[in-house]
C-alpha cells in the first residue's frame, strides 16, 4: 500500500514553476521523504507514505525539447540528485505536466521511466527506486513509485495538505443513505472522500469524545483513538457516551468510546491505543493518520503533535477549553479555541500554547514517577493544583469548531482560503475572532521548511527521549 503527501506549497510551487505560455510539459524534481509503517492499524498490513520535502526545479541547461506531448531533459541533474537524496536517506521524484488533459501515465512515461529505472539500478543496486509524479492540466494529480523495471506502485491516493485538504485518486461508492443528507449540502463528491478519510483523535476527554463520536457521524472511514486514562466519576459531565458502570469498572476511555461508535454500526473501523502518543508503539498508526485532532492538555503531547505536523505534513488540529476567574462583573472568563498546525503556520510553541518546562515536568512523571517525585519535593516541578471547571457543553462546542474546521479544509463551504490557522470563541461574551503570530526567528518547526515533509529520521521526529 502506497500514499502522497503533497504540502500545499509545494504543489502551488509546483504548478507556478511548471506553467507554460505554449501549452507545452514541463518537468521538475521533488525530494521526498518516506514514513514506512509496519502495521497500519486498521488493516494491519504495511504501508509507505511519501511527503513532499523539497521542489528542485530542472536546471535550465539540462531542458532539452518539450511540446504539447512530450518533455525531455538530460539525466545530469538526476543522477546527481539522486546521489543527494540517497546519502539524505529521501526518495527522488521526477514531475512533469499534462497541461492539455488530466494527470495519466502515457505508454512513453512508460519507456521513458523504465529506462531512468535502470540508471538508479546500474548506479545504486536493484534495491533503490524513484517516484514519478503527473500533474493535469485540470488540477488532477497521480504519483507512481518504481521499484523494478517490471513493475511500479501506483499511489492509491495523493493528499495535497494545508490549509485545504484536497484528495486525489479517491474511487466513487455506492451511494449510502445514511450519508444522503450531507451529500445534498456538499455535493455527490464529498461522501467517497470522507469514507477513505483516516482521522485520530488524541485525547478522548471533553473535546475528544464529542469529537470522535462527531467524525463517526460525518461517516469517516478510519478513527485511530489514544488516551491513556480510564473513565472517572467526575468524567461522565462531559465524556461523550461514557456512563456510571465504565467509571465503576475502570474502563478505558479508548474502549468506552470504541463500544458506542462499534455499536452504532456506521460503517467506520475503530482502532484503539491506550497509552500516551508519544510511545514508540503508537507511531505507526499516528504515521497512518491523514489528519489528526490534538484534544489533550498534555503539554508534552501537545509538543509531540507540535513536530509530527511539520515532519509528516498531517495537519494537527489543536484544541483548548480555558474557564479562569475573571471579574466581579464576569466570574469567569470562558473560552474556546481551534489552532491549525501545519507547514507554513506558525506552531504552538510560537504561538505560547506548549510550555517546554511543563512538558518535561511530564515527560518525566511517565518515565520516572521516583525522580518526578523526588523533585517536586525539593521544589523543582510546580505539581498540579485544584481541578479545573469545565463544562460539557463548553467542550462539545468547541469540538464542533474544530470538525467545522476540517470541513472547511474539504469543502471551502465559508468560501476560498483553506482552514483558519486559529479560532477562538469567547462563551461569556458571545465573541468571535481569528488570529495568527509570526513565528520565532529561531524556531526550528515554522520558521524555515528544513524539516518540512522529511518523514522517516533518527531519533524520531528529531526528538530526544
Amino acid at each position: 500500500m502506497l500514499d502522497m503527501i503533497l504540502l500545499e506549497g509545494h504543489e502551488a510551487e509546483l504548478r507556478t514553476l511548471l506553467a507554460t505560455t505554449d501549452g507545452a510539459e514541463a518537468s521538475a524534481y521533488v525530494l521526498l521523504g518516506k514514513a514506512d509503517v509496519a502495521a497500519d492499524p486498521w488493516t494491519g498490513k504495511a504501508r509507505q507514505r511519501l511527503v513532499s520535502h523539497k521542489v528542485v526545479p530542472v536546471p535550465a541547461e539540462d531542458r532539452i525539447s518539450a511540446s504539447g506531448v512530450h518533455v525531455t531533459w538530460s539525466t545530469r541533474s538526476f543522477v546527481r540528485l539522486l546521489k543527494q537524496a540517497e546519502e539524505s536517506g529521501l526518495t527522488l521524484g521526477i514531475v512533469h505536466t499534462h497541461p492539455g488533459s488530466h494527470a495519466f501515465f502515457s505508454d512513453q512515461d512508460d519507456r521513458n521511466e523504465t529506462e531512468l529505472l535502470r540508471i538508479v539500478t546500474n548506479r545504486s543496486g536493484a534495491s533503490h527506486g524513484f517516484a514519478s509524479i503527473v500533474l493535469g492540466g485540470d488540477g488532477s494529480i497521480c504519483a507512481r513509485l518504481w521499484t523494478s523495471p517490471s513493475e511500479s506502485t501506483l499511489c492509491e491516493r495523493i493528499m495535497v495538505s494545508g490549509r485545504r485538504l484536497v484528495f486525489h485518486g479517491v474511487t466513487a461508492l455506492a451511494d449510502d443513505a445514511m450519508l444522503d443528507r450531507q451529500a445534498r449540502l456538499f455535493g455527490t463528491s464529498f461522501n467517497p472522500i470522507v469514507r477513505g478519510v483516516r482521522i485520530g483523535v488524541i485525547g478522548c476527554g471533553g473535546t475528544g469524545s464529542p469529537t470522535a463520536m462527531m467524525l463517526a457521524r460525518l461517516g469517516v472511514g478510519g478513527l485511530l483513538l489514544v488516551d491513556d486514562d480510564v473513565i472517572e466519576l467526575t468524567n461522565l459531565n462531559r465524556v461523550h457516551g461514557s456512563r456510571r458502570s465504565d467509571a465503576e469498572a475502570a474502563r478505558a476511555k479508548v474502549d468506552v468510546l470504541a463500544r458506542e461508535i462499534r455499536e452504532a454500526d456506521l460503517g467506520v473501523e475503530v482502532a484503539t491505543f491506550k497509552g500516551w502518543v508519544v510511545d514508540a508503539r503508537a507511531r505507526d498508526a499516528l504515521r497512518s493518520c491523514d489528519v489528526v485532532f490534538g484534544c489533550t492538555d498534555d503539554h508534552d503531547g501537545r509538543l509531540f503533535l507540535n513536530r509530527l505536523a511539520y515532519f509528516y505534513g498531517i495537519p494537527v488540529i489543536d484544541m483548548g477549553v480555558r474557564i479562569i476567574p475573571a471579574s466581579k462583573d464576569r466570574p469567569y472568563e470562558m473560552a474556546g479555541r481551534v489552532t491549525l498546525v501545519t507547514p507554513g503556520a506558525p506552531c504552538l510553541l510560537c504561538r505560547g500554547f506548549v510550555n517546554p518546562v511543563r512538558a518535561r515536568e511530564e515527560a518525566l512523571k511517565r518515565t520516572d514517577p521516583d525522580e518526578y517525585d523526588r523533585r517536586k519535593a525539593e521544589a523543582y516541578i510546580a505539581g498540579g493544583g485544584d481541578p479545573t471547571p469545565v463544562v460539557v457543553t463548553f467542550t462539545t462546542e468547541t469540538a464542533c469548531m474544530a470538525i467545522n474546521e476540517l470541513l472547511q479544509g474539504l469543502t471551502a463551504f465559508r468560501g476560498d482560503g483553506g482552514m483558519k490557522t486559529e479560532r477562538r470563541r469567547r462563551f461569556d461574551t458571545v465573541e468571535d475572532r481569528s488570529s495568527t503570530c509570526a513565528p520565532r526567528a529561531e524556531c526550528e518547526l515554522c520558521a524555515n521548511d528544513t524539516i518540512w515533509g522529511r518523514a522517516d529520521v533518527i531519533p524520531f521526529l528529531h526528538r530526544i527521549g
